[in-house]
């Protein structure tokens, strides 16, 4: 898109460009195709726009490696379809009243909690090993590993110690309490009849060499009602039913798994009978499947799901002129976020003035909020030393306020919405360069290893009332010294944000909890450590005869109950 500077109003010129862009993806989607309903109990197809990095459970946050393993494997906790904790390993969540959950001190002498699970007795991997408290300790030592590089470092630097009562039972003893104790997700179990010895002879290399990536067809890594059988690295994964499953039967024979990035394609994939289903996780922004449906709603059945995907817009705070708070603030009212909601999604996807979703209960409606104000953004760069040079980008100490402006590339309404931004931050004087990137590259290694100097959008998504320790803390930073454990990845450095996401997992009446989550949204919409954009609905696109299938809203995928999907005669 031209960068040319117009004077055409904002709120019609976005209108326009918006209208033309979406016309256009719409326009090279092929209607005239007719849907196949390919779909049987033999083999679901499912597409989805991103591919894994890897399928190891402990390294790389991304929701197209959770969709796939959620089919192959459990987390012992999750939250469930209506948004409360529930077990899928375990037998019970430990309680207070029950004693399976005691106040403890902790080794260091501060308030700890003990708290006691037992897998169940029935699980076992896919080549009939059984699933043990072996499992737990290796998942526990290669968590507190500092070599290794594993996901979710807090919760396992919370955890003292593992006391095994059998095979089947064990307790965490943690040296923090928090109010949501029940809840372990992050804890992914590990076959430690495989993966022990890999990782002991090189703890640092054993993110490279973890069977997950070398051998990931080996049954024995799997314990969901289906297994890896084929990996087509890039392209796709195809899942088997795994006969050592011991929940309910699966409906499916196999389910195979097709990333197609761009994400036109896969509507066209759709209607050429490539594939029978769009994942609502990872498939469709909502703007491309309103269009599709309005053209061929009867063929499908489409599900929109809000919940807590939240775009945005990390700004990188060790930049010095991001650094600067004037401006941040005329980044974020130099962006018509309601034109892109109205004209784009139909309001389906609202404007999101910080990280917690109106849908939430703690969600404070007084958050401070940044309207569109362009005339305020040429304010406060003008206030920070920023003047307009001779082609309109503002300079200062004769340096240029350029920026480089990453997203993932093939994705039509992220590279959309980046288009518009990058013209309305250029009408108030901001170059933004756009250097977009493959997913696998993009999560992998430039948002995890902190690698963009300038601004990265994406979209974080959430358990219900989850407590943003990992993303706002400061002690969560990925740097090379902790092998880029955390998802800082702006660089935020509050103590006073620290001090109330701490009190947060501490202080647990509710209107201590009200006082906390207010503080909190107040203090991220002043600091401006990310940009808010808008709250995302997923669009699932399904066969009509398909039933079962729950969107759940946050970060825990609905093919976790792939087992109660269904097709109807």
């Amino acid at each position: 898109m031209a960068t040319t500077h117009t004077r055409v109003p904002a709120a019609r010129a976005i209108a326009a460009a918006l209208t033309i862009i979406a016309a256009a993806a719409i326009c090279s989607i092929p209607f005239w195709s007719t849907p196949s309903w390919a779909a049987d109990k033999s083999r679901l197809t499912i597409g989805m726009s991103q591919y894994p990095a890897t399928l190891s459970p402990v390294f790389e946050s991304m929701m197209a490696k959770a969709y796939v393993l959620a089919m192959a494997r459990r987390p012992i906790t999750v939250y469930d379809q209506d948004w409360r904790p529930t077990c899928l390993v375990c037998t019970k969540l430990p309680s207070l009243e029950d004693g399976t959950a005691i106040w403890e001190t902790a080794e260091n002498g501060d308030p700890g909690i003990a708290i006691s699970y037992t897998l169940n007795p029935a699980a076992v991997w896919g080549d009939g090993t059984p699933i043990t408290t072996d499992d737990v300790l290796l998942s526990v030592e290669i968590g507190q590993d500092p070599q290794t590089g594993a996901l979710n470092a807090e919760l396992f630097r919370r955890i003292d110690k593992v006391t095994v009562q059998d095979d089947k039972s064990f307790t965490l003893h943690m040296n923090k309490r928090t109010c949501n104790f029940e809840n372990i997700a992050g804890l992914a179990l590990l076959p430690n009849h495989i993966e022990r010895p890999i990782y002991e002879a090189d703890p640092r290399s054993y993110r490279r060499r973890t069977t997950y990536d070398a051998d990931p067809t080996n049954p024995g890594l799997w314990f969901g009602p289906y297994r890896v059988a084929r990996v087509t690295v890039g392209q796709s994964i195809l899942l088997e039913r795994n006969p050592s499953w011991w929940g309910p039967e699966p409906y499916f024979d196999e389910i195979e798994v097709r990333a197609i990035q761009n994400t036109s394609a896969l509507i066209a994939n759709l209607l050429a009978g490539d594939i029978d289903m769009i994942a609502g996780e990872l498939g469709l922004a909502a703007d491309q499947a309103l269009g599709f449906e309005s053209r061929s709603g009867d063929d499908y059945q489409f599900l929109y799901k809000s919940g807590l995907v939240y775009e945005h817009i990390d700004v990188n705070l060790d930049n010095p002129s991001l650094a600067d708070l004037r401006v941040r603030q005329a980044l974020i009212h130099g962006i018509d976020r309601q034109a892109i909601s109205e004209q784009l999604f139909q309001g389906k996807q609202p404007v999101a003035h910080g990280n917690v979703n109106p849908l939430d209960k703690w969600y404070d409606p007084d958050v401070p909020k940044y309207d569109y104000d362009p005339k305020r953004s040429v304010e406060l760069l003008k206030e920070a030393g920023w003047d307009a040079g001779p082609d309109g980008i503002r300079v200062k100490d004769g340096e240029r306020l350029t920026l480089t402006f990453q997203t993932t590339a093939e994705n039509k309404t992220r590279e959309l919405v980046q288009q518009v931004i990058q013209n309305q931050w250029r009408a108030i004087g901001v170059e933004a360069v756009l250097k977009n990137e493959q997913p696998r590259i993009f999560f992998a290694d430039t948002i995890t290893k902190r690698a963009f100097d300038g601004v990265v959008m994406y979209a974080w998504l959430s358990a219900p009332e989850s407590i943003p320790f990992s993303t706002l803390h400061s002690s969560q930073i990925p740097t090379e010294e902790n092998a880029w454990q955390g998802q800082n990845y702006p660089g935020y450095n509050s103590p006073e944000m620290d001090e109330t996401i701490d009190r947060l997992e501490t202080d647990c009446a509710d209107e201590d909890q009200r006082v906390l989550w207010s503080d909190l949204q107040a203090r991220y919409a002043r600091d401006l450590p990310v940009l808010p954009l808008y709250f995302r609905a997923e669009p699932y696109v399904l066969p009509k005869n398909m039933t079962g299938l729950r969107p759940t809203g946050h970060q825990y995928p609905s093919s976790l109950w792939v087992e109660e999907w269904r097709l109807t005669e």
